[in-house]
């Protein structure tokens, strides 16, 4: 007797009550939409890398980073209880958020060309734009062009 492939499909997916295998619970969920964020950071930095054509950490892989460390962490804390999982994931958060921080100092550190509004990088001494020496101390809030985020 041949049994129909939706059969043989429905086993292999929903077996004994699970999914894939899995017991599934909230927890569970969020463990795995921890994993999800955290594995998606890699398809960011790589996509604003070739966009680029030179290695790009771009602000979204880091909120990634954040993101899916913290679920991982609240997955560890409050369903698997494993101290070692927990130990793993209860600082690994900190270089994520400091890197945000550092990111934003930046943005805010680029400054406006009084004379053609171009808003040009920290270090520039010169207007991108016209060329002309840039004022010493006068920065803006406003984000420079979009690069790779």
């Amino acid at each position: 007797m041949v049994v129909p492939a939706m059969d043989v499909l429905q086993t292999l997916l929903w077996h004994d009550g699970k999914f894939l295998g899995i017991e599934w619970h909230w927890w569970k969920l969020i463990g795995w939409i921890g994993n999800l964020a955290f594995m998606s950071r890699f398809l960011v930095q790589w996509v604003a890398t070739e966009k680029r054509k030179e290695v790009v950490v771009p602000a979204s892989f880091w909120w990634l980073s954040l993101l899916g460390s913290w679920l991982l962490l609240s997955y560890a804390i409050f369903s698997a209880k494993n101290s070692v999982f927990i130990f793993a994931n209860a600082f690994n958060w900190i270089p994520y958020l400091r890197n945000l921080v550092i990111h934003r100092r930046h943005l805010k550190a680029h400054m406006t060309c009084l004379h053609c509004h171009r808003v040009n990088p920290p270090q520039a001494r010169f207007c991108m734009e016209c060329g002309r020496l840039l004022p010493v101390g006068i920065q803006t809030s406003a984000s420079p062009p979009a690069v790779a985020d």
